[in-house]
């Protein structure tokens, strides 16, 4: 549960986290413009980068970069120190928030693990991604054209023929697919710099030869109990991700620890709702277990030093009920939590489990999309109900009625917020609890059941791909 410094957490962020922000703001607009154009306010921009690193031991490779910049040479590897510079505020100022979090929750975190060995170099096909990754910085997104967005095709059909380098690949794709969809980005009214610039960063840093492979070497195989306490779902129009936050009690004794469990699917834009939770039918332990609030015992499981499960149904069996609100009332504090791998340093990504109850939740009102937030200890916690999936029973209404909530500490657009992922509420004056997960084996709610019997999309799909293959 969140402490009495929570007051200090929400206030105001960490010292330098502001100005490395605004660095980060600068370097994205001069990315925008495009490198070979540096107007004043990118020049500035690009010397305030310099400035920030010059302590660091990128310092000398981002002051060689700027200055060659402005000469108008420009080198992948000046390229890829200003990504690494990038990455490097934004990793910070990631560690400053988690570290303030953790300590207003009580939270002990692992130290970083040391540095693995260097993946083997790719050969041309990293060299055609970090030149294509040239060309976008040098442009700058408002000069991109269908012709430049679409010039990295051959590079990623190279790498997604190469499993190892299954995450650049996808991470250029998705970029590409973005970028030849907004053409012409001049003419766009807002352009997602922030967005497009992390995306580009990552993708620099993973095209560098002896750079991170798509997946790592599970630490070590565990094997206990799983103590679900709530499920986040991703949805986009062509896939769907779980990921399940759970408490794990190794078998034998030992601390128990925070762990993620996450499985995804491909799917079309006509699967929504509850019907998502069909596309994993693979995984019935899994669900059954959001489903049925039980805990999980797994044998042999791989867990990475990251704290994620590389789920394997196979290697799961349906334990004793459990209720995730006990869960996090008696062992979330307890539980320990794994440091955060290198390229995962980034504010956007922290998603951290936390219980809080005693608060008073302000209600919806008006029209327009509900703002709720919940005054604890006087100070007001905004709630993130944009992030409610639709495949779940949670609504706006039933959090802004609630009484406690189990959900993920999340900061972004320069402030925390929390995400719901469970709550303990009332319905029709009866006291209920309502999770994510609830409807992961089907809805429970007898009129969306109903609803979704009559338009079962996959059903409909399913039934005319059968027809065509019969065909």
């Amino acid at each position: 549960m969140l402490s009495s410094q929570l007051t200090g957490l929400l206030d105001s962020a960490p010292a330098g986290v502001t100005d490395a922000l605004a660095v980060v703001d600068g370097f994205d607009a001069a990315l925008e413009r495009g490198l070979a154009r540096l107007d004043p306010a990118s020049t500035e921009a690009l010397a305030g980068l310099a400035d920030a690193m010059a302590a660091t031991p990128l310092g000398p490779a981002v002051g060689e970069a700027v200055d060659k910049l402005a000469t108008g040479s420009v080198a992948d590897g000046h390229i890829a120190a200003l990504a690494g510079a990038r990455t490097a505020l934004l990793g910070a100022v990631h560690d400053a928030l988690l570290s303030g979090l953790d300590t207003a929750r009580g939270q002990a975190r692992d130290p970083l693990p040391a540095a693995g060995a260097p993946a083997p170099a790719a050969g041309n096909v990293l060299a055609g991604s970090r030149s294509w990754l040239t060309e976008l910085a040098i442009t700058g997104w408002l000069g991109v054209d269908r012709d430049i967005a679409s010039g990295g095709g051959q590079t990623i059909e190279a790498l997604l023929s190469d499993p190892a380098r299954r995450r650049l690949a996808v991470l250029l794709d998705g970029l590409a697919a973005e970028l030849q969809a907004s053409c012409p980005i001049a003419a766009m009214g807002d352009v997602p710099a922030r967005r497009w610039a992390d995306l580009w960063t990552r993708a620099v840093v993973l095209s560098q030869d002896g750079g991170p492979l798509a997946t790592a070497a599970p630490a070590t195989e565990a094997s206990g109990r799983l103590l679900p306490l709530g499920a986040d779902v991703h949805e986009h129009g062509t896939a769907v991700q779980v990921q399940v936050h759970a408490v794990f009690e190794p078998a034998g004794g030992g601390a128990a620890r925070l762990v993620r469990a996450t499985v995804a699917a491909a799917k079309v834009d006509a699967v929504v709702g509850p019907a998502v939770w069909k596309l994993f039918a693979d995984h019935p332990v899994l669900l059954g277990a959001l489903a049925g609030q039980q805990s999980v015992d797994i044998t042999g499981m791989p867990l990475l030093d990251s704290g994620d499960l590389l789920w394997d149904d196979g290697r799961a069996a349906p334990g004793e009920p459990a209720d995730p609100f006990a869960t996090a009332r008696l062992r979330l504090t307890d539980a320990a939590a794994s440091a955060v791998p290198a390229l995962d340093r980034h504010p956007v990504r922290i998603a951290e489990p936390v219980l809080v109850e005693g608060y008073k939740a302000t209600k919806p009102k008006g029209d327009g999309p509900p703002k709720i937030s919940f005054v604890l200890d006087g100070v007001e916690l905004p709630v993130d109900t944009g992030r409610l999936p639709a495949a779940g029973p949670l609504t706006a209404k039933l959090v802004a009625a609630s009484s406690a909530c189990i959900g993920l500490m999340r900061w972004d657009a320069g402030g925390w917020a929390l995400q719901p992922l469970g709550v303990q509420t009332t319905v029709k004056r009866q006291p209920t609890v309502l999770h994510n997960g609830d409807w992961a084996l089907g809805p429970t709610d007898p009129k969306v059941a109903k609803a979704e019997a009559r338009n079962d999309a996959l059903a409909v799909l399913q039934e005319r791909a059968g027809r065509l293959l019969r065909k």
